[in-house]
């Protein structure tokens, strides 16, 4: 049998060392900032076609929260992308979107009566894309690993671009998002801390925060008639309606809004340990739940009422306290076997003899 084992073995540079300490601390700080975000934007969602405040910190936060949250993602892969412990992480990655997309969908079905979705594996359900993306950033990192960064980065963003001209709806395998963000999750992996916070402190910081705030009042104020698919990501250029010359300019101007946008935000990050560096340990159990609270309020009808300000406002607020709680411990306690799924003992004995007899997995 051929022997494909080195596709998993690390190549020998020093981009694949491990996170440095004030590295891995800042984006664990960034981690739990983004996943506010996230929690925040997703319960503004159903207010934006009815409050100007709730579209604009909508867009503000869609313009720079996902390519962040994979270029973090890109970061800590860069330590546990190879071996056993990458093959590990692929299965329980694997695992969580077959658990929580069965979950989300038996719930919408059953429960929450959603219409328009369309639930199979092949089609990941909302938030759930993500998880499908990771296994294939790393699977596309493995397979990219004798080209230099920037060859990585040009053919990322190549395929990027080309993937909106596809002729299949965008929501299939993720496919959309996760060609659009790759060129993160690359970043990420390559990132150099240490280079960053030479050149990022001091002014820098203080130019980066001003110009972050200044886009949050843009977003807000200038009513611009957005077609909010491009901050999705996840729809072709015929779903958004423009030919492909359009799209290809529209994607690249988006690239450009993402990285000046995401650049900004990062002003807001602690540099040291902090409250929120404990919490940002656990924004997994945050991400893969949050989306059942946001449901039940949905059923509920209560976003219907909502479109002052102060309840925009409240809104915001009450994000930020979902993310606190089931960024608890306890949360965690509970919830550990759902959200961390392990294969059952037989079959992880199973897995360990095929490994010892096919060098591909191990």
């Amino acid at each position: 049998m051929m022997n494909i084992s080195h596709l998993y073995q690390p190549p020998r540079t020093s981009a694949h060392a491990h996170c440095s300490a004030a590295g891995e601390t800042y984006f664990i700080n960034l981690r739990f900032l983004l996943i506010i975000c996230v929690v925040i934007g997703n319960m503004l969602e159903p207010l934006i076609h009815h409050s100007d405040v709730a579209h604009g910190i909508f867009l503000w936060i869609f313009s720079f929260h996902m390519p962040l949250f994979v270029l973090v993602t890109g970061y800590f892969a860069r330590s546990n992308l190879y071996g056993r412990t990458g093959l590990k992480i692929l299965r329980t990655i694997g695992l969580q979107y077959i658990l929580f997309q069965s979950i989300y969908s038996l719930l919408d079905f059953t429960v929450f009566r959603v219409h328009g979705i369309t639930h199979s594996f092949f089609a990941p359900y909302l938030l759930l894309w993500f998880l499908a993306g990771h296994i294939l950033w790393r699977l596309m990192m493995i397979m990219m690993r004798q080209l230099t960064f920037a060859q990585q980065l040009t053919l990322s963003v190549v395929l990027g671009l080309l993937v909106g001209s596809l002729p299949v709806d965008g929501v299939w395998l993720a496919l959309s998002r996760t060609l659009i963000y790759f060129p993160f999750f690359i970043i990420g992996y390559h990132f150099r801390f240490e280079r960053f916070t030479a050149w990022f402190r001091n002014y820098r910081q203080l130019l980066a925060a001003g110009l972050s705030i200044i886009l949050l009042a843009g977003f807000v104020l200038a009513e611009w008639q957005l077609n909010t698919g491009w901050f999705y990501g996840n729809q072709t250029f015929i779903q958004l309606g423009v030919d492909l010359w359009q799209g290809l300019a529209g994607r690249l101007g988006m690239y450009v809004l993402q990285l000046i946008a995401s650049l900004a935000f990062l002003a807001f990050v602690p540099w040291r340990s902090h409250y929120i560096t404990e919490l940002g340990r656990r924004t997994l159990y945050v991400f893969l739940l949050h989306g059942l609270l946001v449901r039940t309020m949905e059923a509920s009808g209560i976003f219907g009422h909502i479109s002052s300000t102060t309840g925009v406002m409240l809104m915001i607020v009450l994000a930020i306290l979902i993310t606190l709680l089931l960024a608890q411990p306890a949360v965690r306690h509970w919830t550990h076997y759902w959200v961390e799924p392990e294969l059952p003992r037989y079959v992880r004995l199973k897995f360990r003899h095929a490994q010892r007899r096919y060098s591909f997995l191990r």
